[in-house]
C-alpha cells in the first residue's frame, strides 16, 4: 500500500500542494492506481498538463509532473495574471516587473479570442532568453503580431506560420552585437528567409 509519495517537475507548485492532492492514494494498493486516477485528482491544480506515475516498491509512489508554462501576463484589475499559450491562468501577480514575461495587450478580457490566441502561439514558440526579454506582445490582426523588447525596440513577426524558423531568426538577430551608429529600432520576421533590420 502507498505510504509515502514523492514529486518532481514543479515549479510553479509546490510539491506539498500536488501531495496533498493525491493524499486519497494512501494506503491503496501500489498495482491499483492509474495515471487517469491521478490525472483526476490533479484536475483542481489548473498548473499541472500531465503526470505519470512510477511504483517505488514497497510502498514508495514517485509522481512526475510537467507543469503548463507561463508565456505572458495579462492585466486583471490590479493584478497581473500569468497565463500559458492556452490561456490557462497559472497564477497571479501584482508586479509586472518581477516576472520577465511580456504583457499581452487587452487585458484578461482578451483570452481564447483570437487575437489572443495568435499572439500567445508566437511566445510559445519563442526560446526563454528571448522571451525573457520582451516587454510587451500585441496583435493587429492575427497576421499582424508585434513584440516589444524592454530595450525599446519593436519586432514584427506578422502571422503565426513558420513560427519555429522566425524564432530561430530572431534569436540569430538579437545575438549580433549592436552598432552605436546605426542602432536596430525594429526587426522585421514576417519574412523569415528574408528577415529586415532598420
Amino acid at each position: 500500500a502507498v505510504d509515502t509519495i514523492s514529486v518532481s517537475g514543479t515549479r510553479l507548485l509546490t510539491p506539498a500542494q500536488v501531495e496533498t492532492a493525491l493524499e486519497p492514494l494512501r494506503g491503496k494498493p501500489l498495482p491499483q492506481i492509474s495515471d487517469d486516477e491521478v490525472a483526476r485528482l490533479l484536475e483542481p491544480l489548473v498548473q499541472v498538463k500531465s503526470a505519470s506515475t512510477e511504483a517505488r516498491p514497497p510502498s514508495g509512489l514517485a509522481v512526475a509532473v510537467r507543469e503548463r508554462v507561463p508565456v505572458a501576463l495579462v492585466k486583471q484589475g490590479e493584478q497581473y495574471q500569468l497565463v500559458d499559450v492556452e490561456g490557462v491562468q497559472l497564477a497571479a501577480t501584482a508586479d509586472p516587473e518581477s516576472v520577465s514575461l511580456p504583457v499581452i495587450d487587452g487585458g484578461a478580457g482578451a483570452i481564447g479570442q483570437d487575437l489572443f490566441r495568435a499572439t500567445a502561439a508566437v511566445l510559445g514558440a519563442l526560446p526563454a532568453d528571448v522571451l525573457a526579454r520582451l516587454s510587451n506582445a500585441s496583435a493587429q490582426s492575427v497576421d499582424a503580431v508585434e513584440l516589444k523588447l524592454v530595450d525599446g525596440q519593436t519586432i514584427i513577426w506578422g502571422n503565426a506560420g513558420e513560427k519555429e524558423l522566425k524564432a530561430k531568426v530572431l534569436a540569430a538577430l538579437l545575438k549580433v552585437p549592436a552598432d552605436p551608429k546605426n542602432p536596430v529600432k525594429v526587426y522585421d520576421v514576417s519574412v523569415p528567409r528574408h528577415p529586415v533590420t532598420r
